[in-house]
């Protein structure tokens, strides 16, 4: 099994941008994190991260034919990229959202999600548990 994940704007900053919602670990704490549970899970993983919504998108069609799963954090392209939900839509990969911080009792515009119209399943506020509880969720259905 192949799992891609992929985070959105400013992950790249985890550690430094808002301690106190996001936790001290770093992008690198997570991608390795991510790596050691795909390989005790014995499936392969590739870890994407970009501020740019085009790349996002590009990530996602390029997934098409390769990658069993998707995890995804979009960050803030959660709450307005409808080109993210369309690239989602257009592969037909299983996917799950993901995010660090329980979004729902944050601000009333964080509810919004349009990737959640299509993810199959969501994981919020369980910190980088996250994205783990994501790669067990595809790899118990769909493996």
């Amino acid at each position: 099994m192949h799992i891609l994940v992929i985070n959105g704007p400013n992950l790249n900053m985890l550690g430094i941008r808002e301690p106190d919602i996001y936790g001290k670990n770093t992008y690198a704490d997570l991608c390795d994190m991510i790596s050691a549970k795909a390989e005790e899970m014995n499936i392969t993983v590739e870890l994407f991260q970009s501020n740019h919504e085009g790349a996002i998108v590009d990530k996602i069609q390029e997934a098409y034919g390769k990658a069993d799963g998707i995890v995804i954090n979009p960050a803030a392209y959660t709450h307005t990229s409808v080109a993210i939900l369309d690239a989602l839509k257009a592969v037909a990969i299983p996917t799950c959202e993901v995010h660090i911080s329980d979004v729902n009792s944050r601000e009333e515009f964080r509810k919004i999600s349009y990737v959640g119209l299509y993810a199959e399943k969501t994981f919020a506020g369980y910190g980088f548990d996250s994205y783990t509880m994501a790669m067990d969720y595809l790899k118990e259905k769909y493996n």
